[in-house]
Parts: C-alpha cells; structure tokens; sequence
C-alpha cells in the first residue's frame, strides 16, 4: 500500500489541524492505521490507532481527549483530527498501515509491525 500523508501546517497553540492519508489501494479497508510522530532528536513514538473496521481505536495518553482518528475505506483515507495543539505536538507525523494479523495485543505501538509508511508531513505548534 502505497500512502500519502498530508495536512500538516504552523498552528498556534490551542489550534486545529487534521491530517490525512490517502492510500493507493482498496487492500486499505483491510489494513489497520496508525500514526507517529517524531520530533527532532526524538525516537519515532506512536500516536493513535484504528482497526481496519474502525470499530476500536488506541491513543498515546498525551494525545487522548485531543486527537480523533478515523477513516473512510469507501475513500482510501485514514485521518487524524488534532485539536487543543501543543507546542510539545510539534513534530513529522507519519500514517502507516498493517496489513494481516498480529500476535499481541499491543501491537500497534510498534512501528516495525507497520507495512507501508507515508512520506510524513510537518506539523509545528508555536507558543
């Protein structure tokens, strides 16, 4: 699966932005979702998660009560809406998606359970 982010942007603290990740492939509606972040100097660090379904979905808990994740499989596209931003949200967000079972139930933390990662787009937060 082929996949393009895109939608990151300078907000100001306390902002929105959403973010999409359009995928090439209708394997998409059978691929979990998830996103990263990696900051400068920082280790690529998980986001939030959806079922290939959508019926659940898993966040970091810095982002939880902030950011939604959702998608559109009718569409391809995976989404990321981000509110009450904070400087510490500044980083490359990345989408990817896995595709298949995984053994544990933890899984979608890992960013080598991923099989296809998009290009990353830059959201910055300023203070």
């Amino acid at each position: 699966v082929q996949l393009q982010a895109s939608g990151g942007g300078l907000v100001q603290a306390g902002g929105s932005l959403t973010l999409s990740c359009a995928a090439s492939e209708r394997t998409f509606s059978t691929s979990a979702m998830g996103w990263f972040r990696q900051a400068p100097g920082k280790e690529r660090e998980f986001v939030s998660a959806i079922r290939s379904d959508g019926s659940r979905t898993y966040y970091t808990d810095s982002v939880k009560g902030r950011f939604t994740i959702s998608r559109d499989n009718a569409k391809n596209t995976a989404y990321l809406q981000m509110n009450s931003l904070k400087p510490e949200d500044t980083a490359v967000y990345y989408c990817a998606a896995a595709t298949g079972p995984r053994s544990y139930s933890t899984w979608y933390r890992n960013p080598l359970e991923y099989d296809s990662w998009g290009q990353g787009t830059q959201v910055t937060v300023s203070s």
